[in-house]
């Protein structure tokens, strides 16, 4: 694919400078050459000037350089000096490695060591990053032998000095004929592909990709390159254009691939100062300027910038695919035996294939039958390369009429019902353009990412790992992970109606706007197009609608009080509404950041349909009665007490004035535990107890806290926590009186596990606490952990929303940066305004957290001074803001204004 440029005889720019190079030149004079020659490239570079000539022409340049230096030195002609790997190409970048290779004819090179030592030394004060190996002819045969990466960079050198005649003996001494053949080399290379993009998670999606490792990136062209040449001995793809490897318009599509992906890559080099092959954050959004993206109200730059990004290297994977399942087929299963599936397409060695190359010329439905006939066909493994070059060819045959012909809209449904491999279907039909075609709604959402680290995956990427968790509940494994949600699944009357509103959920994404309401009038338009009832439309229209209510009721509501059970469940409505919307948060949940789900958010989200489902069997009539769960609860737990010969005068004693909240939120059994404890631990102060929540497996540990007459408790506890990098997810406070708190604190460790059974660690947290608990909040120690690189780079602004009435509270939401000792510091904020915690919800969202507090004044009562509320935002906003300045100052981070888009819509 690289230009090879020979001289630099049509740079004129660059003339003075090759002017002045020679042997006799000055190492200084020629360091400066260098430096001048870089400067007017890269000038070039941001004057728009072609990449590739540019990428070129530093590697002629430094040919230049490099051979002045050769010659200062009495070599004879059994030597020979020779560009390897990209540069060997003709390909040379701001900081790549200059690799070379010097290659004798004599079997002992110890008469040149000196000379060669001297000419390293050379380079490297001329500030050259030298890569170089020195072997004789045989050791190159052995070397390449031994090791396919050196096999390869082998066929891609090139003589700067010396003898020429030298590489030509060693190509015949490690080509095809001798080491490597054909069908070996193949199989080496696709076996090295696929370990590598193992290594990058093995899609072209990472939210921080290596553009030269990863899958479609730079090494992926390279290796389609490598694997014709040697096969094929051609120097270059472009001889193959226009014939049946490669046809001259995917030939243009992967030379404008690597052009865009070079430009990135140059100025990646530009931006980093250094050979920096990864697209780092803060990279990505200096790129997009540098590129003449902006900000629009619907996407920021670097979102726009990144989807072309994802979508260059989609082009790549895709071609990748084509052309080394073509050399599959090519080298290593040429004939093979036939199986006819139908009159129009067959299995030839367990791949799919078109009867006719005009197919889809006279029958334009097959461009969807392909995938409807994999998927009902586990047993085949793909598609071969000329039906794929076909599809690729007639893709924009699916317009409007195909989109309305009632044959394709069954075929598709049909699809939606294969029994197996429905999400990879899915994916192939997204890489080669079919699904984007044939759902125009679906092609807007490819490639589009979002600047953040919640959301792990583009938007398309995002919705096809729904489906395919959707499907995965059927397996053993994910059964044993999501129990209640796989048997729910299994018994959902039409399953293809879930799949729909998986493909549904956020395609509306990135216009602007409430994209649920947007996709929940996109999937109507679908339902009724594709003949499905009025029924399943209005189900599919609220599932869209409302894909985010359940986990936002599970994370960021109180779902022990039974008034809020109350009010989802009229939300939701009936028994089939809850089942499909609970297997849709779950997969939804699991595919937008599967690291962030842990135990704890599975048991409130099964908490939250248990109790839902419960009071849809009792009927939306007959809510529970507040006063008959309170007082049930309190006599249940005096009960269970008195068994453990505590009277109701003691226990009343040990709760005081605690509040009807108490007896509310929490299970008899916990009050009775906790109730015990105080009482076994009379006279201390302060009382703490250690224990894992959950019914059959641990979720989080409780960290209960009974303390007298001391102050600061929230941020004090919250920040010994935080101390010894514990997460906490909820917490709750009581207050008994006279001087009492009784608070209950909800853990994970830093792997998101519940930690009670680790006994030297319940130890650790126990003294922690009472050391911060009996000292001044101003002794207690600065937060010690480390800000990832991340998490800085992504740092935005703080936002802050009060309600002043939200059930008897003020309910505070705090949007900001995730920081060590955040909890803590919000504590000493309400403090400072005079505000008690009653209760905490804490989320993280990848870079940034969801906190939800519910607080009132010193006297018990909501705020409802407006300037008191306004007063308090402005302080939280500007406090943590300031702080993450601070934070963010040694990096050279600076805060980002979170668009409003962020907060509300973008979950």
């Amino acid at each position: 694919m690289s230009l090879r440029i020979s001289s630099l005889e049509h740079a004129p720019a660059l003339a003075h400078l090759a002017a002045g190079v020679s042997p006799a030149t000055p190492v200084a004079e020629l360091r400066g050459l260098l430096r001048e020659a870089g400067e007017s490239f890269d000038l070039r570079y941001h004057g728009g000037e072609p990449v590739r000539l540019l990428v070129a022409e530093r590697a002629a340049f430094t040919d230049l350089v490099v051979d002045a230096v050769w010659a200062r030195f009495p070599w004879d002609d059994r030597i020979a000096l020779l560009a390897v790997g990209g540069y060997g190409r003709g390909e040379l970048h701001p900081h790549s490695d200059i690799d070379l290779l010097i290659v004798t004819r004599r079997r002992r090179p110890d008469r040149y060591r000196d000379h060669i030592s001297a000419f390293i030394a050379a380079l490297w004060d001329l500030q050259l990053h030298v890569g170089h190996s020195v072997r004789t002819l045989g050791d190159c045969a052995s070397a390449a032998r031994a090791d396919i990466t050196v096999a390869t960079n082998l066929m891609e050198t090139r003589t700067i000095a010396g003898n020429a005649e030298i590489e030509k003996d060693m190509r015949a001494r490690t080509g095809p004929a001798k080491i490597w053949p054909s069908a070996r080399f193949f199989r080496a290379k696709r076996d090295e592909q696929r370990e590598r993009h193992e290594r990058h998670g093995n899609t072209e999606y990472n939210l921080e990709p290596n553009i030269k490792e990863a899958p479609g990136g730079l090494r992926d062209i390279q290796t389609i390159h490598w694997i014709a040449l040697r096969h094929f001995g051609v120097p270059s793809l472009e001889t193959l254009a226009n014939g049946d490897l490669l046809s001259r318009e995917e030939f243009e599509q992967l030379r404008d691939a690597e052009d865009f992906l070079w430009r990135v890559r140059y100025g990646l080099h530009l931006i980093a100062g250094r050979a920096e092959e990864c697209l780092y954050f803060d990279h990505q959004r200096t790129l997009a300027l540098q590129f003449g993206y902006r900000d629009t109200p619907q996407s920021l730059a670097v979102e726009q910038f990144m989807q072309r990004y994802y979508r260059t290297v989609l082009t790549v994977r895709r071609l990748n695919d084509m052309l080394l399942q073509y050399l599959d087929e090519e080298i290593l299963h040429s004939g093979g035996r036939v199986l006819k599936l139908n009159a129009r397409f067959q299995a030839r060695n367990h791949y799919l294939e078109t009867t006719a190359s005009d197919l889809f010329e006279h029958d334009p439905s097959a461009l969807l039958e392909v995938f409807v006939l994999l998927g009902e066909h586990p047993e085949l493994g793909g598609i071969r390369s000329t039906t794929i070059r076909q599809i690729l060819a007639n893709q924009w045959r699916i317009d409007a009429g195909f989109r309305d012909d009632p044959r394709n809209q069954a075929l598709f449904v049909r699809l939606l019902e294969c029994k197996g491999n429905l999400s990879n279907q899915l994916q192939r039909m997204s890489r080669y353009g079919v699904l984007g075609a044939y759902l125009p709604e679906f092609g807007r959402i490819v490639g589009q990412m979002q600047h953040d680290l919640f959301h792990v995956y583009p938007v398309d990427a995002h919705t096809i790992q729904v489906v395919r968790n959707m499907r995965r509940l059927a397996n053993q494994a994910d059964a044993d992970r999501f129990p209640i949600a796989a048997y729910v699944a299994k018994n959902l009357p039409k399953p293809q109606l879930l799949y729909i509103a998986g493909l549904y959920h956020d395609i509306a994404k990135g216009r602007g706007g409430d994209h649920s309401q947007l996709g929940a009038t996109e999937v109507a338009l679908f339902a009724r197009r594709h003949g499905f009832s009025e029924q399943e439309v209005r189900l599919l229209k609220w599932l869209v609608e409302h894909h985010l209510l359940m986990s936002a009721t599970s994370q960021r509501e109180d779902i022990d009080d039974p008034d809020v059970i109350h009010k989802f469940a009229r939300l939701v409505g009936d028994q089939i509404h809850l089942d499909y919307l609970f297997v849709l948060t779950v997969a939804d949940m699991n595919a937008t950041n599967p690291t962030l789900w842990n135990q704890w958010k599975g048991a409130l989200m099964r908490q939250l349909y248990l109790a839902t489902r419960e009071a849809l069997a009792r009927g939306l009539e007959n809510p529970i009665n507040r006063r008959e769960w309170i007082d049930g609860s309190r006599n249940e737990a005096l009960a269970l007490l008195a068994t453990d010969g505590l009277t109701e005068a003691q226990c009343l004693e040990i709760w005081g004035a605690v509040g009807d909240d108490f007896f509310l939120k929490e299970k008899a059994s916990v009050i009775r535990r906790c109730t015990r404890q105080v009482w076994k631990q009379q006279g201390d102060n302060p009382i703490i107890y250690l224990e894992n929540a959950g019914v059959e497996d641990a979720t989080a540990t409780r960290v209960f806290v009974y303390t007298s007459d001391t102050g600061n408790v929230f941020p004090k506890i919250a920040g010994a926590l935080d101390q010894l990098n514990l997460n906490v997810v909820d917490a709750r406070l009581y207050a008994p009186g006279r001087g009492r708190t009784l608070n209950l604190f909800y853990a994970l460790d830093d792997q998101g596990q519940a930690f009670a059974e680790n006994a030297p660690r319940v130890r650790q947290v126990t003294r922690l606490l009472r050391e911060v608990l009996t000292g001044s909040l101003d002794a207690m120690p600065k937060p010690s952990r480390r800000i990832s690189r991340q998490l800085k780079q992504l740092t935005t602004g703080t936002a802050a929303f009060i309600n002043p009435e939200d059930q008897g509270y003020t309910r505070i939401t705090v949007l900001t940066p995730d920081r060590p000792g955040l909890l803590a510091h919000l504590g000493r904020i309400f403090m400072a305004h005079q505000l008690q915690v009653h209760s905490a919800k804490i989320a993280t969202l990848g870079e940034r957290v969801e906190d939800v507090f519910f607080v009132t004044d010193d006297d018990g009562r909501p705020l409802h001074d407006g300037e008191r509320c306004e007063q308090l935002r402005q302080n939280i906003c500007a406090e943590l803001d300031q702080r993450n300045r601070e934070e963010n100052a040694s990096g050279g981070g600076k805060l980002r204004e979170i668009p409003l888009r962020e907060i509300a819509l973008r979950d």
